[in-house]
């Protein structure tokens, strides 16, 4: 869950990491003895730094030294893409997105300007960091999302920093730096509605209740769908402890795994062969095994058109 939450964070600003590199440092980091464990850049190590501090040291204060420290590991070499931009240190010029040709210009978002950024900052961590507030911390997380967003205090990452405090803000609410939901993969899978909500808002009275409505909901959606997944890899770990002591290759393995994880479209003999590289003839004794063990059952279709699915399932 938390490789998915970088990814995804990452995904919403339109940049794409390697999973599996993601996933190592994850690993690593959380002292992990995980198979298949791959090499991992500087970038990646920091970005997935980045991500932990916040909810693994939820409960320590949010400081500019620290926000500093992140925005550093998003940008080691001092460039977003091939622009230079100021790295760990508040920006200096103003921001603003515009669209549209030359005399028609269509501002769509103008940050809090340059000269303010500092004391703007001063006053967000204050609030942030203070625990008499009576607010519930779900509502807070909401709150330092948007609000960190309006200041956009960096030259570039801003989007990335305000989604892990969101998520620091959580992990305080309960207590715990156990992560089993991502709301950047929510979000990124409403990331239509979720860029016209910062943008609707930012431009409003200051009034934020439709914001804070919508981060609710999403939030709700991303743990139903934790609980969705969760029931799937409960049934696969029930699953491996009932047949632990069953004869099964590796073939086999490979596939009753795809099916669990979400096999796409209709699983059949020569699919079978496809994806573990065997002849048919092999892929069909590898299926009528695992039928006959009770693990696999035929679907209605007879002849080439023959499927195959868990019977638990």
């Amino acid at each position: 869950m938390i490789t998915s939450d970088v990814l995804n964070s990452f995904k919403i600003e339109g940049e794409k990491l390697d999973h599996n590199e993601i996933r190592s440092s994850v690993a690593r980091r959380l002292g992990l003895d995980t198979a298949g464990l791959v090499p991992t850049s500087r970038y990646t190590d920091g970005i997935v730094e980045m991500m932990l501090d916040a909810t693994q040291n939820h409960s320590n204060l949010l400081t500019e030294e620290r926000l500093f420290g992140w925005h550093a590991a998003l940008f080691p070499a001092g460039y977003s893409g091939m622009n230079r931009i100021a790295v760990a240190r508040y920006r200096t010029e103003e921001m603003k997105v515009v669209s549209g040709a030359i005399g028609k210009e269509k501002t769509h978002y103008e940050a809090v300007v340059a000269k303010d950024v500092c004391h703007e900052m001063r006053k967000f961590l204050s609030w942030f960091n203070d625990d008499g507030i009576i607010i519930d911390n779900v509502l807070k997380a909401a709150i330092a999302h948007l609000w960190f967003v309006i200041i956009h205090p960096f030259d570039d990452g801003n989007g990335r920093i305000a989604r892990a405090i969101s998520d620091m803000m959580l992990a305080r609410s309960e207590n715990s730096a156990e992560r089993f939901y991502s709301l950047s993969k929510q979000f990124l899978t409403e990331r239509n509605e979720y860029y016209e909500m910062l943008n609707k808002v930012q431009r409003g009275s200051g009034d934020i209740t439709v914001w804070l409505i919508w981060f609710l909901a999403s939030f709700k959606r991303a743990l139903q769908e934790t609980e969705d997944s969760m029931k799937n890899v409960l049934m696969k770990t029930v699953f491996w402890d009932e047949h632990g002591g069953v004869s099964i290759n590796e073939r086999q393995r490979l596939m009753i795994n795809m099916l669990f994880d979400g096999f796409l479209g209709k699983l059949t003999s020569s699919k079978w062969a496809k994806i573990t590289k065997c002849s048919p003839d092999t892929a069909l004794r590898d299926i009528k095994d695992l039928i006959e063990k009770g693990i696999l059952t035929k679907g209605e279709a007879g002849g080439r058109s023959a499927d195959y699915r868990l019977l638990r399932q």
